[in-house]
């Protein structure tokens, strides 16, 4: 008997713990999409990287240039002058690849223009997300954009719109 008591009483317990979370769902890519700057942020960003992109294929397509040319030049010249023009090359291959390094490797230049353009949208929104939690009482608010494991969230629980509120964009 008291073990059916004390099982009883940690179902109770359990019950009355599940049915006092609350949780909400946001769209980090709807609320994104209707934020005017991120939108602006990111243009400048895409821009930004086909220019590099096309600085990069410039240099690489010099050096396959530079390369066809030996190839086709290779009979007529000496050994040291073989050497040269294949020195030239790896070195310009090499450049192509520190550009490419440069714009887009893990700590490159569109990396740090995104966190400078990014980085403050975000942050705006990770702020409004927390005061609608605040404000509501939720104890965890998952986006539903980046969470694959969501089958199905009623419209009911999505806060996106009070997110957009918070930051001035009402939807």
């Amino acid at each position: 008997m008291k073990k059916f008591i004390l099982i009883m009483a940690v179902v109770i317990a359990g019950i009355c713990t599940a049915s006092a979370q609350k949780f909400a769902l946001v769209d980090m890519e709807y609320i994104l999409k209707n934020v005017p700057t991120y939108e602006m942020a990111n243009e400048q960003l895409n821009q930004l990287s086909q220019r590099w992109q096309k600085e990069v294929e410039a240099v690489g397509k010099e050096a396959e240039t530079m390369y066809q040319s030996y190839l086709s030049d290779k009979v007529f010249l000496t050994d040291e002058q073989a050497k040269k023009r294949e020195e030239e090359i790896v070195a310009k291959e090499k450049e192509a690849t520190e550009l490419r390094y440069k714009y887009f490797g893990p700590e490159g230049e569109l990396y740090k223009k995104r966190q400078t353009l990014l980085k403050p949208v975000q942050d705006d929104v990770y702020n409004a997300v927390k005061k609608v939690a605040e404000e509501r009482g939720y104890q965890a608010i998952f986006d539903r954009a980046s969470a694959s494991d969501i089958i199905y969230a009623s419209p009911r629980i999505d806060v996106s719109n009070e997110v957009l509120a918070k930051l001035g964009y009402s939807k």
